[in-house]
């Protein structure tokens, strides 16, 4: 299987299965002789750990990181820094009836077809709990490239959406709710779609919201490296993930060229921001800010028609502790797969 590493300069390769014995990374090329907050590392993690609030999945995984090698006296190496997270409360038996059938709009059937054997436990490597890793790997990178900021929050759930730009929010209002969506009246409209969901075995998708500050000017390339192409590789190997638009994104093709330039300040600053940030695919200085599109999950605990080995149709109900919307728990992620592009291209 390739595609285990992301990066070129500062490279993250996890491993693992959902029910294998643990998932972990390697970080190669990290600088050396910086000084870690390994709490802060933690507490990412606990972000996106699974059974941290009613809408999530009730999985109860500790997801404790264990450095093995790269950090020393709370510092780094600049040698490989190695970590796993174990798996400590999987339920492997749950999984038993996907042996030999396939869920749809899941990875099951292209996985069996293109390796001719997986681990269907939880979706093995296909599993989102891979994503604990690049977690690790981005809380590491946050560090490095301070003081760049980088905050997600979910701005929509199914129908509901916040309707001000991320300017006219209270951002420090993020982690006030299980939603994690910083416009508190509308974040309980959310919860309440997501457990009346959940209570139908159903999901539901949304949109989460980044903005990086304090960028510097020059991050990226202009051809195949820009740095908007890179993050939008970084956002779309998110499990679930089925669209990127930075800036403008595609309300910017309802606007003239005269409306949508960014005229400039003396200072070399901009007036207006439609660029998001980036210019010729590459940073100008500005906020970079972008949406990340997340699909509903395709598990559902209810009957479905799935596919099976043999080659019938059968009614199937899914079994199994499983998110009945990804969008809480993918904001950390969404955070550190930014992380881990800025520092790639500032290392």
């Amino acid at each position: 299987m390739a595609g285990n590493s992301f990066g070129k300069n500062f490279v993250l390769t996890t491993f693992g299965e959902s029910h294998g014995v643990a998932i972990g990374g390697i970080i190669d090329r990290c600088p050396s002789n910086v000084m870690l907050d390994l709490e802060a590392i933690q507490l990412e993690l606990d972000r996106r750990k699974p059974g941290q609030s009613k809408l999530v999945t009730q999985r109860k995984e500790a997801d404790e990181v264990v450095f093995l090698s790269g950090i020393f006296e709370g510092k780094t190496l600049g040698t490989p820094i190695a970590f796993q997270i174990n798996n400590t409360n999987s339920k492997s038996d749950d999984y038993d009836l996907l042996k030999d059938a396939y869920r749809p709009s899941h990875a099951d059937f292209v996985y069996q077809q293109k390796y001719k054997h997986r681990d269907y436990r939880g979706g093995g490597r296909s599993s989102a709990r891979e994503t604990a890793a690049r977690v690790v790997g981005g809380a590491i990178a946050k560090q490095i490239i301070q003081p760049v900021e980088i905050t997600a929050y979910v701005s929509s759930v199914g129908t509901i959406s916040v309707k001000k730009k991320y300017t006219e929010l209270d951002l420090s209002l993020i982690e006030t709710n299980d939603v994690r969506c910083p416009d508190v009246e509308i974040a309980q409209q959310m919860e309440q779609l997501i457990l009346e969901t959940k209570k139908k075995g159903d999901t539901v998708g949304g949109v989460i919201t980044c903005v990086i500050k304090n960028v510097p000017i020059g991050l990226g390339e202009p051809v195949f490296d820009r740095l908007e192409a890179n993050l939008a590789k970084a956002m779309l190997s998110i499990n679930a993930c089925k669209g990127f638009s930075f800036g403008s994104g595609f309300e910017g093709t309802k606007m003239f060229g005269s409306q949508h330039n960014d005229y400039f300040n003396e200072d070399g600053s901009t007036k207006t921001n439609f660029s998001g940030g980036i210019q010729g695919g590459i940073s100008n200085g500005m906020d970079i800010y972008f949406d990340v599109a997340f699909k509903p999950v395709a598990t559902l605990l209810q009957p479905q028609e799935m596919l099976t080995s043999q080659g019938t149709l059968e009614i199937i109900k899914g079994k199994g502790r499983h998110d009945a919307c990804v969008l809480p728990r993918a904001v950390p992620i969404v955070e550190a797969m930014t992380a881990l592009v800025i520092a790639d291209f500032m290392v």
